[in-house]
């Protein structure tokens, strides 16, 4: 396999989690919780996904003083968890601060640009006439990589380029993950899993391509061929 699937767990509830992990069961072995479920579950979560042999990738996307950050970080690391997020945007010195308190044990992934956003969007956001995504998305993952982080989140139509001028020096996770003929839903830039992998990822997010599948664990076998 070339690159690792991560299950995204964005439930309400445990309960509605603890279902999917158990009816996935071999399939996956590598879960994302992020706000929606933390802040229903706690710390509970995590354990509990630990306890069952399962890896966890927390995507709290923290963006604060560089001290608070790190102080979040730590805490997130004790718990066990393999992969956190952090917005680029929060600075290097943020970056820096979070890649210390997390070890040798968890590591930061720095957000780029977040899927659901399109050069208008952005451009709105930030209040400018134009702006380009993949640029910025560059010049966030420079950020990222002189902070030590040990990689960055970003669509599959940018990581390419990402690759290109980082090569292996930055992992790639990449969400937004479709199957053929999938809704794209709220995310307004998206790959196939095939797509994803030929432009470098390291990890892929797959978020209701499974759990809104009618058989998860048949969605969940037909992204795993593609990832051969």
């Amino acid at each position: 396999m070339t690159a690792i699937p991560i299950v995204a767990l964005d439930f309400p509830d445990a309960e509605r989690a603890m279902t999917l992990v158990q009816t996935l069961d071999e399939k996956c072995r590598f879960y994302k919780v992020g706000s929606e479920l933390f802040t229903a579950s706690g710390a509970d979560i995590i354990q509990w996904l630990r306890d069952t042999g399962c890896e966890v990738f927390l995507d709290l996307k923290f963006h604060d003083i560089p001290n608070t950050v790190a102080g979040a970080v730590r805490n997130v690391a004790k718990m066990g968890v393999k992969l956190t997020t952090v917005h680029a945007s929060g600075g290097s010195r943020m970056m820096q601060a979070a890649v210390e308190a997390a070890g040798t044990s968890c590591g930061v992934l720095a957000v780029t640009i977040l899927t659901s956003l399109d050069d208008a969007s952005l451009a709105e956001a930030w209040g400018r006439d134009r702006v380009d995504v993949e640029n910025e998305v560059l010049r966030l993952a420079e950020l990222a990589r002189s902070a030590g982080a040990h990689g960055i989140v970003c669509s599959g139509q940018e990581a390419k380029a990402v690759s290109s001028r980082h090569g292996g020096a930055l992992k790639l996770l990449i969400p937004g993950i479709r199957l053929p003929g999938d809704a794209a839903g709220d995310q307004a830039r998206i790959v196939t899993p095939s797509d994803a992998v030929e432009a470098g990822a390291t990890y892929l997010v797959l978020g209701r391509t499974v759990t809104a599948a009618k058989d998860p664990r048949a969605a969940m076998e037909e992204v795993t061929k593609l990832l051969r």
